[in-house]
């Protein structure tokens, strides 16, 4: 039995989130708080294996009360987030200070997208109650790791030039942290499909340009793919690469319109192994379900290669793991090792 706090300080969300989480048998809802300071009470009292997590609200917003949490007793925690570009930054900020993830705020009873909200839920709750929390104390910023680049002594270039990254529930402190730790002369594109809603992947693309000595925005149709640039597929849609005479552009399409994420890690790294084949290094990272296996499978037909986040580091070890239940992860990399991994792979 899964046991969770709901801490939010409207009485409708608290009621709304409660009943979709007991609508299944084995989560337990033990508690639900009003504000931040009733929360951290509530755990302190409860113990719970997750807590889902308001951020705006009187007494002690969720921000503070995340930090108390992840200071006294770390566990997984789901922030109850806006759709908005303030909810957004605020969201992912409390993901650098250790919420695995986010559920929307967005529920009404009218809603038509009240039962993938529902489903959504559930499984989050089961998949991040699964796991050890592995924060120890927030961190503002990630430290910044120098990568030496090697050097393939035949020609001094790379032989793998794009880097196409799928990755979901827990990405964004995890691409934050590889992405600050690659050096500004990294020499190859990358493209990132992350799991996220529309309001939240421009944001991120902005916090990681923060973080990083590499070029980061969302994408655009038509932007180009240059070494040490990073593109950030837009929520809700798909990325897709188009080899040119001389330079790869972006495209940002509806197409496929039936894949069940927007943007798909399938459909971007599959169009990397149609644009550029073996010059493609695909990377996936934590994440629910299996997004990414099947292009990774087409990358490695081509000549690719393809790197695994390890069990032992991911938030959930979804994704990762598909790809190397199927035998195509060339490499499975704990993320303290991912970046100086990235690199090297771009010369083998």
């Amino acid at each position: 039995m899964i046991t969770v706090l709901v801490v939010d300080d409207s009485a409708f969300m608290r009621k709304a989130i409660c009943t979709m989480l007991e609508k299944d048998p084995g989560i337990k809802v033990v508690g639900a708080a009003r504000d931040g300071k009733e929360g951290l009470e509530m755990v302190r009292s409860f113990d719970p294996d997750v807590v889902t997590l308001d951020i705006e609200m009187p007494r002690m917003d969720g921000l503070t009360a995340l930090r108390h949490i992840m200071m006294e007793s770390p566990r997984p925690v789901l922030m109850v987030s806006s759709l908005t570009t303030e909810g957004a930054e605020s969201t992912l900020k409390a993901m650098e200070l250790g919420a695995v993830d986010f559920i929307p705020k967005q529920l009404s009873k009218v809603s038509l997208d009240i039962i993938k909200i529902e489903r959504d839920l559930i499984e989050k709750v089961k998949a991040v109650a699964a796991r050890k929390m592995r924060h120890t104390a927030p961190a503002a910023r990630p430290v910044r790791q120098k990568v030496a680049a090697p050097v393939d002594r035949r020609s001094g270039k790379p032989v793998r030039d794009v880097v196409a990254i799928g990755v979901s529930t827990g990405g964004p402190p995890v691409v934050q942290k590889i992405l600050s730790s690659l050096p500004a002369d990294f020499p190859a594109g990358i493209v990132i499909a992350q799991h996220m809603p529309a309001a939240f992947t421009g944001p991120f693309a902005e916090r990681l340009d923060g973080v990083s000595r590499l070029s980061v925005k969302e994408a655009e149709t038509g932007d180009v793919l240059r070494p040490g640039c990073v593109f950030v597929a837009p929520g809700g849609r798909h990325v897709v690469l188009d080899q040119k005479v001389s330079r790869i552009e972006l495209k940002v399409t509806d197409e496929p319109s039936g894949e069940l994420y927007k943007p798909s890690a399938n459909v971007l790294i599959s169009s990397v192994a149609k644009a550029v084949g073996r010059r493609g290094l695909g990377v996936i990272l934590t994440g629910m379900g299996n997004d990414g296996c099947e292009g990774v499978r087409a990358l490695k037909e081509k000549g690719g290669r393809a790197l695994a986040q390890s069990d032992s580091t991911c938030v959930v070890y979804g994704m990762p793991k598909a790809i190397v239940d199927e035998k195509l992860a060339d490499e499975i990399i704990d993320l303290d090792d991912m970046a100086d991994s990235i690199v090297s792979n771009l010369y083998q």
